[in-house]
């Protein structure tokens, strides 16, 4: 019996188990888990739905959503970047959204010692890693996406040793956006760790990922000029402390750089720092990023503040105009209910895999040589 998490004086297990069924009443027959009932579904938000369905105990229900990923994963690993009822309304593809799957598998397999379900669905992962890994450039930063399909004339991995010719491989393969993104990126560190833990465990080791992993979370650190500008959007503030790539004083110096713009007491934190509008599941992923950092009474008051966005039914409203008090957009979306669950997690310690995001750290020192990079810096 599944054991479903409570957060005392906050959020109780029956209220947890009632937002895990709401997620549960959205996925559709195909066991894809869209936004809301009729909107869009993307790889990335349908399987952090389908982790929290994990932690709830809806286990066959998470299992059909990995399952609807294995099915529609195109031939070169890739996944559409948005899906309406089954139709493709967007072609293209996300690096982030491909590599996310890592993250929910292993995830999966934590709740539950599943490793048959780890087997069946690790070349899945493996082909979407495989495929995050052409978007790598040679200075450790990973390109936001492409379009579809990409070339294959001129596919070429990032290098992974001293030995590889960094100066070929320096163009923008074809069919590849030059742009790097932050957030994404921060995400695609914690991915390819999770990746190579799956690795691991069906006895496959990657080591060719862990080094990947290094080298993009050395550019998170060290060389945040090969992003784009961090936006006004909070994800670009957090982010490289919940993905792992930055931790202890560095992570506790980027929280507070920022804390004031976005934050607003009682309310939870703003998805655009000059905008009155505060959303639910960027304030839980904030709660996530503090308890990676042990920061545990503002994880727990944050997690507290936001609960306004809670709906009878157990599942939550994306956010709210505080300037006129008015829910917006109007939809309660199966992302947002996700990260309340997640968060719940990981505060109270309950499932095996409440420290997803919390060891998203490296694993181990670094294995690639700076010099890989082009980069004159020492080892981070």
């Amino acid at each position: 019996m599944t054991v479903v998490p409570e957060v005392p004086g906050i959020l109780t297990a029956d209220q947890c188990a009632a937002t895990g069924a709401a997620i549960a009443a959205m996925q559709e027959p195909s066991g894809a888990l869209p936004w809301f009932p009729g909107g869009q579904t993307d790889p990335w938000d349908h399987v952090e739905s389908a982790m929290a369905l994990s932690v709830t105990g809806f286990h066959a229900e998470a299992e059909a959503a990995y399952e609807w990923s294995r099915r529609t994963q195109r031939a070169d690993g890739s996944w559409p970047i948005r899906t309406v009822a089954g139709r493709v309304t967007d072609a293209n593809t996300d690096a982030n959204f491909c590599a996310y799957l890592a993250v929910g598998v292993w995830h999966h397999l934590l709740v539950t010692g599943d490793e048959a379900f780890a087997r069946r669905l690790w070349p899945t992962v493996r082909a979407g890693i495989d495929l995050v890994l052409r978007f790598q450039a040679p200075s450790g930063q990973i390109r936001w996406g492409g379009a579809h399909p990409l070339p294959h004339s001129q596919d070429r991995a990032a290098p992974t040793s001293p030995h590889t010719d960094v100066a070929e491989v320096r163009a923008v393969p074809p069919g590849m956006f030059d742009d790097a993104m932050l957030t994404g990126s921060a995400s695609i560190h914690q991915a390819l760790g999770c990746a190579a833990l799956l690795a691991e465990a069906v006895g496959q080791p990657q080591p060719r990922w862990v080094a990947a992993r290094d080298r993009l979370g050395h550019a998170l650190r060290a060389h945040t000029d090969r992003f784009l500008p961090p936006s006004d959007h909070s994800m670009d503030w957090y982010y490289p402390v919940l993905g792992g790539a930055v931790r202890g004083e560095q992570a506790r110096e980027l929280i507070a750089a920022r804390w004031d713009e976005f934050v607003v007491t009682g309310l939870g934190i703003r998805c655009v720092d000059h905008r009155p509008w505060v959303t639910g599941a960027e304030t839980c992923e904030l709660v996530l990023a503090l308890d990676c950092l042990d920061d545990h009474d503002r994880a727990r008051q944050l997690f507290a503040d936001m609960q306004h966005l809670r709906d009878p039914d157990g599942s939550y409203w994306t956010g709210l105009v505080y300037a006129d008090g008015k829910r917006w957009p109007v939809e309660k979306s199966c992302w947002t209910s996700a990260a309340v669950v997640l968060a719940a997690d990981a505060l109270s310690r309950t499932s095996p895999a409440n420290g997803i995001f919390r060891d998203a750290d490296p694993y181990s020192a670094p294995v690639f040589d700076t010099a890989d990079l082009d980069c004159a810096c020492a080892h981070v």
